[in-house]
């Protein structure tokens, strides 16, 4: 071909094989990012017991009793053929169902299924007119009609969605009339028993379908628009999606060049359904968040209803691995309690790398946040004192001490409680008379912190108290001194500067997964290996309509 011609063979082969590499590319990354979604163990695991459900199904059959009590029936009429009489025409019309009660139900846990509420002996109340037209007779008035002994068996289907949040849906409603009384108000009455069997019949079929109806309406609704509640669904980088939208990106530049990959392909939705690319997270801070999304869906059992959740801290401003998995988490069989939230060693260490990857385990110490009880100052005529040489060197000057974490803490939960040994680097500085700062030497402190837990308004909350510390020199810019001389000084630092404010942080606490006006009460705390075990009772505060 001449030089304004089309390709020739070479480059489309060339052309080809790109195209075809980069596919393969883009399918390998994928299957990465499926393969991160398998079935993992969790951080966290909510369980419900049959207390817990139990007065979570007396605020859900008030709310149902009140839905029940705004059903709006239809008229009805029709004709009733009386033997050697002919027809009876009649007119059922402005039904009005003044009430609608539930007062025996209960809620069941159905093993790998889900929940069954049984409702039965309801009852309920329907003034309504009606007219009646026999050969020359014409007559209206109103009725009272009284439905008695309903029986309603709703099955309840537990699941979660793409971006981890639970789901419920009516996965099977019966509802049975056994009795329906009507009381008619006029002068003939024996024209009313003519029609009155086919007035039962028809209104018996017309509840029950409008009250199977109003149950799918009620869960489908309030209750899935209640557990959306839990913590807001945010897009999530995990390295997966990371990596799959860049071999993307490199997809669809090929694309845009004119080479072999299908347009179509870049106008496919970038997150997959099963992909862990959103996440139901509940922020903590401006550095960090948690990640509650399901890992599984609900498990019921005999005996209790369990949530697995990915229980995860992440940094905010980048999501990588964590590098160690969570453990198994077995929860003792404890039914004390409403609720039970199994908090595992793995949920409270991925905190620990997340505030490290976010560069936030970072604290700086000057003279001016010294306590006032405290009789010496941060520079260096105190250090001197350790240090001699620092009077030649930097005379009288004030000091910073900058404290940072080498690498992420990593704590341990047994029966005996939690405990962790935390590594604190110390770097000293002078501050010069311009402001710039001097290295003068690198500690390493460790020592043993214990905590103890607590959970307040929704919160897990904590405390932090050291125990003997240990003092190592890294590095010295100033000369070799002894170490052990700064012990007592170093100390005090940290015991009354540093601990003070982790602890006004862990004072805060971090959200447990709870949906929307819920609050805790009768808390238990025990600690078991490798999770901590927190037990509470519940109290729910419905929203106030105005």
């Amino acid at each position: 071909m001449g030089a304004g011609g089309g390709r020739t063979g070479r480059e489309r082969r060339a052309a080809a094989g790109m195209a075809a590499r980069s596919l393969a590319a883009f399918g390998a990354v994928l299957a990465v990012c499926l393969a991160l979604t398998a079935a993992t163990n969790p951080g966290f695991v909510v369980r419900i017991t049959q207390a817990g459900l139990d007065y979570a199904h007396q605020h859900g059959i008030t709310v149902l009793q009140k839905e029940l009590a705004k059903l709006k029936l239809p008229d009805i009429s029709g004709d009733f053929p009386v033997r050697r009489l002919g027809k009876v025409r009649y007119e059922i019309s402005s039904l009005d169902l003044r009430s609608f009660h539930l007062p025996y139900s209960r809620i069941s846990l159905v093993p790998n299924v889900g929940l069954q509420v049984a409702i039965s002996n309801a009852f309920a109340e329907v003034d309504g007119n009606w007219r009646v037209k026999f050969h020359f007779i014409r007559d209206h008035g109103s009725f009272n009609l009284e439905v008695k002994n309903v029986y309603i068996k709703i099955d309840l289907k537990l699941g979660n969605d793409a971006s981890g949040k639970p789901t419920v849906s009516t996965s099977a409603c019966s509802t049975r009339i056994s009795s329906v009384d009507v009381h008619f108000s006029g002068k003939f009455g024996w024209l009313y028993n003519l029609f009155y069997s086919a007035v039962e019949s028809r209104f018996k079929k017309i509840l029950e379908s409008k009250v199977c109806d109003s149950v799918v309406r009620s869960v489908g609704g309030d209750l899935q628009h209640y557990l959306q509640t839990l913590p807001e669904a945010n897009v999530c980088e995990t390295p997966a999606s990371l990596l799959l939208g860049k071999a993307r990106a490199r997809h669809c530049a090929d694309v845009s060049r004119g080479k072999l990959l299908p347009a179509l392909l870049c106008r496919l939705p970038f997150t997959h359904p099963s992909a862990p690319c959103l996440a139901v997270t509940a922020k903590i801070d401006a550095r960090a968040g948690i990640d509650y999304s399901l890992v599984a869906p609900p498990m019921a059992t005999a005996q209790t209803l369990d949530v697995d959740l990915k229980g995860e801290f992440f940094s905010l401003a980048h999501r990588g691995a964590v590098p160690f998995p969570p453990p198994v988490l077995a929860l003792p069989p404890d039914h004390d309690r409403m609720v039970y939230f199994g908090a595992s060693s793995y949920f409270f260490n991925t905190a620990g790398f997340a505030y490290h990857a976010a560069g936030a385990l970072v604290y700086e110490i000057t003279d001016s946040m010294i306590p006032k009880g405290v009789e010496f100052h941060l520079n260096t005529s105190t250090f001197a004192a350790f240090i001699p040489q620092l009077d030649e060197m930097y005379p009288n000057m004030l000091m910073k001490l900058r404290l940072s974490a080498p690498s992420a803490p990593f704590l341990s939960i047994t029966p005996g409680g939690i405990s962790l040994q935390p590594v604190v680097d110390i770097q000293a500085y002078a501050i010069l008379p311009n402001t710039s700062l001097a290295h003068l030497f690198l500690l390493s402190l460790t020592g043993n912190v214990s905590a103890t837990i607590d959970v307040k308004s929704g919160h897990i909350v904590g405390k932090l108290t050291v125990g003997r510390m240990k003092l190592s020199l890294k590095h010295s810019d100033v000369g070799t001194f002894q170490v052990r001389m700064l012990q007592s000084i170093m100390n005090i630092y940290a015991s009354s500067i540093l601990l003070p404010r982790v602890n006004e942080r862990l004072a805060e606490g971090f959200p447990l997964p709870l949906p929307d006006r819920i609050q805790l009460s009768n808390i238990l705390v025990q600690f078991h290996q490798n999770f901590l075990l927190l037990g509470a009772d519940v109290h729910y505060t419905p929203r106030e309509h105005r």
